[in-house]
């Protein structure tokens, strides 16, 4: 019989991506607090209930958001794109800990990777699609 490296040490791993944001997110069992970048997910979210409640929704809508610490390391795009990038990264990790939790999360729609980014600019055009106005005479 195998044993995995999550079930000895018992920390779930997932990671989730928006935009140009990438986050890092560890689970461990615990009491609910979030650490983003070594710093409160409060303080780092700005004391924005929104945000908080946006990132901690997969554990909400289980049931354990009292029950797992949430250890985030991000980079990259806004802070909204962040807080979207936590979110993907709770639900894959809760997904590692009971297959149970995949059918309840993707009935939400939490497993599902915004794939929308900025469109790159191109060459002769002042940004990804406008163009100078064309004239005929």
């Amino acid at each position: 019989m195998s044993v995995s490296a999550s079930e000895t040490t018992s920390a779930y791993f997932g990671i989730g991506r928006r935009k140009t944001s990438v986050a890092k997110v560890i689970l461990v069992p615990g009491t609910g607090s979030m650490v983003v970048n070594q710093k409160p997910g409060e303080l780092y979210m700005q004391c924005n209930s929104q945000y908080i409640n946006t990132s901690k929704n997969p554990l909400i809508t289980l049931g354990l958001e009292n029950m797992y610490d949430i250890y985030v390391n991000t980079h990259g795009g806004g802070l909204k794109g962040q807080v979207d990038a936590i979110k993907l990264g709770v639900a894959r990790a809760l997904c590692y800990i009971s297959s149970e939790n995949r059918t309840s999360l993707k009935g939400e729609g939490y497993l599902t990777r915004d794939y929308r980014s900025k469109e790159r600019k191109k060459y002769g055009l002042k940004k990804a699609r406008k163009a100078s106005q064309f004239s005929k005479r």
